[in-house]
């Protein structure tokens, strides 16, 4: 490849389209992005914006391998933050197993999956939950960072096991089974 050509990253040169009712600020490297879902704010290094229109589109400050990097980066984590404000993201989880359940109180969640003890677990500021049928939870918020890290720790409470399934999971996600010990006789 010769030094003339810059390659740019594929994701990094798409513009990031800002719907009506939410706007973006730029000052410096830090962006400001407000909607109807809320306000997040970020510094991003390594790259530049520029808006144009209803699109605000990232520059690269370098060519440099990470300069490349981080340009495609700073486009996903500005898009993630416009969807956020703009539509918000959400998070579901289910708890399957005799007798599992969650319980809401205010911004505490009460979880009863099998352990001597009840385990309480507090959502962060941002993040709104929403418990329904005592089995499933149902996480909404602007920032998907924050949100998928909420996810993650309510899940790692009881992951769910491979052999009856029991456990907190993701909504969508499928639990590999396992057949277990069978005829086995001594």
């Amino acid at each position: 490849m010769s030094d003339n050509k810059i390659v740019l990253s594929r994701i990094g040169k798409a513009p990031v389209p800002v719907p009506s009712g939410t706007t973006v600020t730029v000052q410096g490297d830090d962006v400001t992005v407000k909607g109807p879902k809320g306000t997040l704010s970020r510094s991003f290094k390594g790259v530049t914006f520029e808006q144009s229109g209803s699109d605000v589109i990232v520059h690269p400050k370098d060519t440099s391998r990470s300069g490349k990097a981080l340009h495609g980066l700073g486009r996903a984590l500005l898009n993630n933050m416009v969807i956020g404000c703009a539509e918000g993201f959400k998070r579901e989880l289910d708890v399957q197993g005799v007798g599992f359940r969650i319980d809401q109180k205010g911004s505490d969640l009460v979880f009863q999956v099998g352990f001597s003890h009840n385990v309480s677990y507090t959502l962060p500021a941002g993040v709104k939950g929403k418990v329904e049928k005592q089995t499933h939870l149902i996480l909404e918020s602007c920032d998907k960072e924050l949100i998928g890290q909420t996810a993650a720790s309510i899940r790692s409470i009881r992951p769910p096991e491979p052999y009856k399934g029991k456990g907190i999971r993701y909504t969508d996600e499928v639990v590999r089974r396992k057949a277990g010990k069978s005829g086995a006789k001594g």
